[in-house]
């Protein structure tokens, strides 16, 4: 009888164990299913850090007859040319050009670390007989594919384009019109053109803005979107990036969605959005898995801000260095670049 009563006690005590072991398995494994599920839902993100020191790399051009009491280098592009050196044409404005007083100049640097580049003189002006609006150049940008140097560039109006075999020389590509011009529109002042390649389509962001200010709430100018297969006939333009909060952060109605910049870090692409210029310099960063969405009118994708303006992102080897202007707008400067992740719900 003794024995019947033991093993009836420690057959019960084991079901109670193996209960409690079951039990505790289980939440284990609910906790462990919990956290995969939590990170999943967590998107990484990135943002900009700079990771160095500045140093200056150009500083203010003599253009000759053109120069100017008040000129500054503004909006510009690096790349690398076909003998190794590196090539920055900036535009430059408020000279004695005329028009609307802008013209593009060129320095070569032996290197990125160079911290002299060699002023090369007037690289290219507006050509009226084209088109081109008078002193209207703005904001190049050039990339190489295929042993061709592509270069975007603005002529106030319209965003046109020009090649080259070496990358130092470039001439324009005529379209069936006989002038350089891709598209333009769909505001006042297209300009600042940039281009990304992704699965064999060209991604043309660039910006605009109304003509005047309509004093309303609503953004006053944005960074649009064209796609290519041939980099000769443009789709639709698609509003990419505009309002938010960097919206109240410029001192003018067009200011705040300018010279916009997308890099692609691993699943993701960063787009630099700029509100001013000088002493104050201010730069957006977005960060979105999608080419063409960095948030209208809200701020879901924005993940950091750089006292900086207008900044092309170049990557030599496996570093990043981030190219901008001088805050007293006489030349450009360089610093390392990374990107650290960050992480939303």
């Amino acid at each position: 009888m003794q024995t019947t009563k033991y093993a009836v006690v420690k057959n019960q005590w084991e079901q109670i164990l193996a209960f409690k072991l079951t039990s505790f398995t289980s939440l284990i494994i609910f906790v462990i299913l919990a956290s995969l599920v939590s990170c999943q839902s967590k998107t990484k993100l990135y943002k900009p850090v700079i990771d160095g020191e500045w140093h200056t790399i150009t500083h203010q051009p003599d253009l000759g007859q053109y120069t100017g009491k008040e000129q500054e280098p503004v909006d510009f592009a690096v790349w690398q040319a076909e003998d190794g050196t590196w090539q920055l044409w900036s535009c430059i404005r408020f000279t004695n050009i005329g028009g609307n007083t802008r013209l593009f100049h060129r320095w070569e640097g032996k290197s990125l670390s160079d911290t002299a580049w060699q002023p090369m003189g007037i690289a290219m002006q507006a050509d009226t007989t084209l088109g081109e609006t008078a002193g209207g150049l703005q904001a190049p940008y050039v990339f190489k594919e295929n042993g061709t140097y592509y270069m975007f560039y603005g002529d106030w109006g319209n965003i046109c384009l020009a090649t080259s075999k070496d990358g130092k020389t470039f001439t324009r590509v005529l379209n069936e019109k006989g002038n350089a011009t891709l598209f333009t529109g769909p505001l006042y002042n297209t300009r600042d053109a940039m281009v990304i390649k992704e699965d064999n389509t060209y991604y043309c962001y660039y910006s605009a803005h109304n003509k005047e200010y309509n004093k309303s709430a609503e953004p006053q100018t944005a960074i649009y979107c064209r796609t290519s297969t041939n980099l000769k006939n443009w789709g639709e333009p698609v509003v990419v990036s505009r309002g938010g909060s960097a919206m109240k952060q410029s001192n003018w109605h067009g200011g705040d969605a300018e010279c916009p910049f997308v890099v692609k870090v691993g699943k993701q692409y960063v787009l630099f959005r700029n509100q001013l210029y000088g002493e104050k310099s201010l730069n957006t960063q977005y960060s979105s898995s999608d080419l063409l969405n960095f948030g209208d009118n809200n701020d879901e994708f924005m993940v950091s801000q750089l006292n900086v303006a207008a900044p092309e992102i170049i990557k030599d080897g496996d570093q990043y260095y981030i190219v901008a202007l001088n805050t007293s707008l006489d030349g450009m400067r360089i610093a390392k670049l990374k990107f650290d992740v960050v992480t939303k719900n």
